[in-house]
């Protein structure tokens, strides 16, 4: 710990403070002995109690005398390494500690413990003192750092030094020279190999059995003392004692375990051959006792020697990983069919539930032309569920036909009635041969139980058929591959029929138990981000969503859609019309990447209204078309299709079709009776048409908005009350329907009197702001022209007025808002902005032409 020039020794609170009685008084009597593994500076501190007397004139002796009477009484005697003194000389040291008339300290290793050094240790205990010394804590081995000037007393290089050395000093020192040979800043990825190889030596002086212990221990495996015995051919007692050498040479933690920088010296710096011979050895006693393999393959990976690792051991590891660690899992299998192993068509599960539908899919078609007939059907179900992800549900429908296995026919009838087939989905249920029924078994069906009644039966039957579902695979469903999760579809029809919060519950309970592993997951975290937006949570969602997308693998097509849509669903709830405009290219590709199936409705009805508010709904029409003709092929099933019928009137409104928005109308009362959902949009819808007519029930509009939040609705529920009270004169109903607009937002009621209509007929506040605020028509183009980003001058040219101009109207907004900053400005307008009626107020409807 000494080599250090400059470097004082980093001691702890009673070592140091008998340095400093020494120094205090070097007369004083001393008997002392000094214990400590190798590496924790038993030397070091000899060598300094050595200074400390001579810098006090006394004489120093430091070789253990073969007689007492060869001890000098006014010298001080300071014996290093008393374990591996001869029985004569540890014999002589003890009489001197019972004579009481000599200076002394001795130092030593906990092992070996011969008799006569436990009874020289014995002697001291009685007439002198004991110091144990231990690694350092994290705080010395910062104060170690702060002595060297390159390096300093950084907290992340701290950390660094501390975790890889686990605080032994020794390998402090070593790691820290090999710090300040190199010329990089910040903490380095691993430890310098200088400091690597200064471990060569210590490495080189041990016992051939004790280096395969070290390799053995290296590997990260629990090795219980009978496994130890059984890998290196000895018995418990000898093994105890091996591992009691190890541990006394600094090498081996108290707890078992190598720090990391010895581990790397272990496994670097050890011949290959006796690195593979031990590794191989290791992993066929552990499955010969049918142990855990995946956790010596994971520390032979992070080593970089996997290759180290026999074929069959890869695969056992694999198996282990799949349900934790699909994308490990398929590296491992890879490796094990490099090495000869036939476990394609398991490769080609693991990349499946690991998400990278790319490689499951090259790997299933391979096998589909060559393997045997079992692999063969592994291999459908698993390009039939890739092809599910992907919206090709007609082929993925053929696979799971054609595989044969056990949930394969309950798969494919939910892919049938997705794709708007009955008769397909007929035709695959009398496909169903039998097999055992296990939970995933019995999941598919319940499944496909669920969807056929979302489609000819009751929601509730359905949503309790698939939340059925997705409680059979919560144990163990992290390694099913599914082509959607029960947990989804659950969600799709509690979305579909106002039943937000078991929509959240069963999201929750399948996100923690990793139902359909990684390939599921972004399914479920999407759909919980869609809840959010619909429940008018927009900065929630969004930060899911970017969380999601961040990074990682490239969404599947399914995905995508989902996340265009939220992406602009979002943006139109926060009224940003330069995010619309930004993404509706990215959300037109979405669209025509996957074609429309009854699970994408959701999406693909929120993307007709963004449509209608870009002027650009003809270019979706034919997916709207396709949707509809999906619909009426299974009998038009009301839960499906009252959203769509939702989203139709807003596109409706948007576009000014009067009669469109009418018929959407229609069908929302054919279907109010189905659900509870489809009577609360079917009574909002009639409202919203009747408000656009300028005929405003404020009682009939209040029961409606609050029926809207109350399935969980809030933003459209809020946003009816607020178009209501800007097309009405009665200032009563203004302010009782503005009061409920804020409420159901999540903000109080206000105080101040609504806003007269002005002469047109229009009111200047489309829905008050939280201090009643009121913004003229003007101000509200240059508000959301400001949100949108565009400069004065950008502004200006729009609207045909100077930058100036609009300079003037930023300002005098600002001041009649009270805002501080540009930044709560810009909050505020948000604010405002965000209930904008779609449709110029004071501009009635013609009268409704169907009901």
């Amino acid at each position: 710990m000494s080599a250090l020039a400059g470097t004082r020794l980093v001691l702890d609170r009673a070592p140091r403070a008998l340095l400093d009685a020494v120094a205090a008084d070097p007369e004083a009597p001393l008997v002392l002995a000094v214990s400590g593994p190798g590496g924790h500076g038993r030397t070091a501190y000899l060598q300094e109690l050595a200074r400390v007397y001579r810098r006090a004139g006394i004489t120093v002796h430091e070789a253990a005398p073969e007689l007492p009477d060869a001890a000098d009484p006014d010298a001080v005697l300071l014996v290093d390494d008393a374990h591996l003194l001869d029985d004569a000389r540890l014999r002589a040291l003890r009489h001197l500690v019972a004579g009481r008339r000599h200076r002394l300290a001795v130092a030593y290793r906990p092992w070996p413990r011969p008799a006569a050094l436990t009874e020289l240790v014995d002697a001291v205990r009685r007439d002198g003192r004991l110091l144990p010394l231990a690694p350092f804590t994290r705080e010395r081995t910062a104060t170690y750092l702060a002595g060297v000037p390159e390096l300093g007393r950084r907290g992340e290089l701290v950390d660094f030094v501390h975790g890889q050395t686990a605080g032994v000093p020794r390998d402090v020192d070593r790691l820290v020279r090999g710090l300040r040979g190199q010329d990089q800043a910040g903490v380095p990825a691993e430890p310098p190999r200088a400091a690597v190889l200064e471990f060569g030596p210590d490495l080189d002086d041990l016992a051939p059995d004790v280096r395969r212990l070290l390799l053995a221990v290296a590997a990260g495996v629990p090795l219980p003392v009978d496994l130890l015995g059984t890998l290196l051919g000895r018995e418990p007692a000898d093994v105890d004692g091996l591992v009691a050498a190890t541990r006394s040479a600094g090498l081996l933690g108290a707890d078992g375990r190598l720090a990391p920088l010895v581990r790397r010296a272990v496994t670097a710096l050890s011949p290959a051959a006796e690195r593979i011979a031990v590794w191989r050895r290791l992993s066929e006693v552990q499955l010969a006792r049918g142990g855990p393999v995946l956790p010596l393959v994971r520390a032979l990976l992070a080593a970089g020697v996997a290759g180290d690792c026999p074929a069959g051991t890869l695969e056992a590891a694999a198996e282990e990983a799949l349900g934790t660690e699909p994308a490990l899992a398929a590296e491992l299998f890879a490796a094990a069919a490099a090495a000869g192993r036939p476990v394609a068509t398991r490769q080609a599960v693991a990349a499946a539930l690991a998400g990278d539908l790319d490689a499951a899919l090259r790997l299933a078609d391979r096998l589909l032309g060559s393997a045997a007939a079992t692999d063969r059907a592994e291999a459908a179900l698993v390009a039939a569920t890739a092809l599910a992800h992907r919206g090709q549900l007609g082929r993925s429908v053929e696979l799971y036909r054609w595989s044969g296995a056990a949930p394969a026919a309950a798969f494919a009838t939910v892919g049938a009635l997705a794709g708007g087939d009955p008769a397909g989905a007929e035709a695959a249920a009398t496909d169903h041969r039998g097999g055992p029924p296990t939970l995933h078994a019995s999941a598919a069906r319940l499944m496909a139980e669920g969807i056929r009644d979302s489609v000819t039966g009751t929601p509730t039957t359905a949503l309790s058929t698939l939340v059925q579902a997705t409680a059979l695979l919560e144990p163990d469903g992290r390694a099913v591959l599914l082509p959607d999760s029960p947990a989804a579809l659950a969600a799709l029809t509690a979305l579909h029929s106002g039943e937000l919060d078991i929509a959240d519950r069963v999201l929750d309970r399948a996100a923690a138990s990793g139902i359909g592993g990684p390939l599921m997951a972004r399914r479920h975290r999407l759909l919980q981000a869609w809840l959010l937006m619909v429940r008018g949570r927009t900065a929630g969602a969004a930060e899911r969503l970017g969380m999601l997308t961040a990074g990682g693998r490239p969404l599947e097509s399914r995905d995508l859609l989902f996340a265009t849509a939220l992406e602009l669903g979002i943006a139109r709830r926060n009224s940003d019309l330069g995010a619309l405009q930004r993404g509706w290219g990215h959300a037109l590709e979405a669209v025509v990447r996957h074609p429309v199936d009854l699970f994408t409705l959701l999406p693909l009805g929120e993307l007709a209204v963004v449509a209608a508010r870009l002027g650009d709904l003809d270019r979706l029409a034919p997916h709207l078309h396709g949707a509809r003709a999906l619909l009426a092929r299974l009998g038009d099933p009301p839960l499906w299709s009252a959203p769509l019928h939702w989203s139709g009137l807003h596109a409706a409104i948007l576009t000014e079709e009067p009669a469109v928005a009418d018929e959407h109308v229609a069908a929302l009362h054919a279907a109010a009776t189905h659900s509870r959902y489809a009577a609360v949009v079917a009574a909002a819808a009639a409202s919203w048409v009747d408000v656009l007519r300028g005929v405003v029930d404020p009682v009939r509009v209040e029961a409606a908005a609050r029926g809207l939040h109350d399935a969980g609705f809030c933003w459209d529920g809020a946003r009816l009350a607020g178009q209501a009270a800007i097309r009405t004169s009665d200032r009563r109903a203004m302010t009782t329907l503005l009061d409920c607009a804020r409420m159901l937002q999540g903000r109080p009621g206000g105080t101040r009197s609504p806003q007269r209509p002005t002469a047109d007929g229009q009111v200047a506040d489309a829905l008050a702001t939280p201090a009643g605020h009121r913004l003229s028509d003007r101000e509200r183009e240059v508000a959301e022209l400001v949100l949108a980003g565009l400069t004065y001058r950008e502004i200006g040219d729009r609207l045909f007025i100077s930058a100036k101009t609009v300079e003037h109207h930023v300002a005098r907004m600002r001041s009649r808002l009270g805002c501080a900053n540009r930044a709560e400005l810009l909050a505020l307008l948000r604010t405002i902005v965000a209930h904008r009626p779609d449709t110029a107020a004071g501009q009635p409807w013609p009268e409704r032409t169907t009901r």
